[in-house]
């Protein structure tokens, strides 16, 4: 891992992609160590993370994660989620969070050296790409530890640098108690689409 420590810089989690990558691996994430992780190797100047919620539920499995996150360091970005029905008739909820993390990271982009991105989405293959262009070094974190990898090849490729998550489980890893299962709303979805499905 690169890392100077006199670099500013910026994490931008996709919050779902992180939570399907860490289930796959079957280890939860402890956000204080996290962001000491980074926190530790840099000039962290913010930690954003992206989510969407459901609002019309009584209790939102993901709702304590994401206060917890607001009161912790956080900068916390969320929408509302989307129900629909697929052709099968069950009804399925999405809310995919790619043009607010793209937007911010080019809005910060100027004020950064350095951008750590949580996500092995091939879409954001072309904003790491244009963050480059303005001088700002992209490491991606995800994970090739399963099968199939989490992270798109392309991705990774146009990334400076790549961290796998199953390569600093110990670090930022919950360290026993009860597991943080809060299921994630996004464009993930485990039976039908993979994790690079678009569909809002």
């Amino acid at each position: 891992m690169k890392f100077y420590p006199d670099e500013r810089l910026a994490l931008f989690i996709d919050g779902a992609n992180l939570y399907a990558a860490t289930k796959a691996l079957e280890f939860d994430i402890d956000y204080r160590q996290l962001r000491k992780f980074f926190a530790d190797k840099g000039k962290l100047i913010r930690a954003y993370y992206y989510t969407a919620l459901v609002e019309d539920q009584d209790f939102s499995p993901i709702r304590p994660l994401v206060d917890w996150l607001d009161y912790n360091g956080y900068t916390m970005v969320t929408k509302p989620a989307k129900r629909f029905t697929d052709a099968s008739g069950r009804e399925k909820i999405k809310g995919n969070m790619d043009i607010e993390l793209a937007v911010d990271a080019m809005a910060m982009a100027e004020h950064l050296d350095h951008i750590v991105l949580f996500s092995g989405d091939g879409d954001f293959r072309r904003l790491v790409e244009a963050v480059q262009g303005l001088g700002v070094r992209v490491t991606v974190v995800s994970t090739i530890a399963v099968r199939p990898p989490m992270i798109a090849d392309d991705l990774r490729r146009q990334a400076d640098e790549y961290i796998d998550l199953d390569d600093i489980r110990s670090e930022i890893g919950r360290k026993g108690g009860r597991p943080q299962r809060a299921q994630q709303v996004d464009d993930y979805d485990d039976e039908d689409d993979g994790p690079y499905d678009d569909e809002d």
